[in-house]
């Protein structure tokens, strides 16, 4: 049975799992990512890995959607796409983002903000040579972003990609890594009585990370 629109603005939940605070929490910003991403991995959190990725657009709109990390280290946090997509035509005009993880049941978020660049042709080919074969066939049959008639067009192409590369389809120069090099950083606690922690870290002048409190 679906919540009245009357009542959604009564809905209220107590944060009360965790805390954060700067004595607990890491000087490095990734190496604070690295905990709570593996933590929500260990938590058996549903899809520990989906993430919001904002973009801009020229004409100034904003857009959203969610898509899965595959790789983060010290270069920066890297997912794959369709390079003529939405979000890979408005980063090639904008080339910031921001994304967001949102693990519900640890009662945390993670906000990262940064320019994003195209990850090289040599990590794009290895990360597409070790996807499922489907997924690699998959990624020549959908015009990602662009309208089609109907669901049979995506099927259409499957097959004939399918019948074209058997079992070895190559990456298609339209399909790549994004790579966000963070230049802002946000770790949300939910905390009881709606008064939240809130850490932020921006580059520090001269090397490393500034760690500082916002309000909730």
């Amino acid at each position: 049975m679906s919540t009245p629109a009357s009542d959604i603005a009564n809905l209220r939940k107590s944060y009360e799992k965790a805390e954060l605070n700067e004595d607990a929490s890491h000087a490095d910003p990734l190496r604070q990512f690295e905990q709570w991403l593996q933590e929500a991995i260990a938590a058996e959190v549903p899809e520990p890995n989906a993430m919001t990725v904002a973009t801009v657009a020229s004409d100034m709109r904003p857009s959203t959607r969610v898509v899965l990390i595959k790789g983060y280290d010290e270069r920066g946090i890297v997912w794959y796409t369709n390079y003529e997509s939405r979000k890979g035509q408005e980063l090639a005009g904008n080339p910031y983002a921001a994304l967001q993880f949102h693990w519900v049941e640890l009662e945390r978020v993670v906000r990262i903000e940064g320019r994003v660049q195209r990850t090289s042709a040599e990590e794009s080919d290895a990360y597409f040579a070790s996807r499922p074969l489907d997924s690699r066939i998959g990624a020549w049959a959908s015009p990602q972003s662009q309208v089609i008639s109907h669901r049979g067009v995506l099927v259409a192409n499957a097959a004939k990609y399918g019948a074209q590369f058997m079992l070895s389809p190559p990456r298609p120069p339209h399909w790549g890594g994004f790579r966000l090099v963070p230049d802002r950083w946000e770790f949300w606690q939910g905390r009881k009585s709606r008064l939240h922690d809130r850490l932020r870290y921006r580059p520090a002048e001269g090397g490393g990370w500034v760690r500082e409190r916002l309000a909730p």
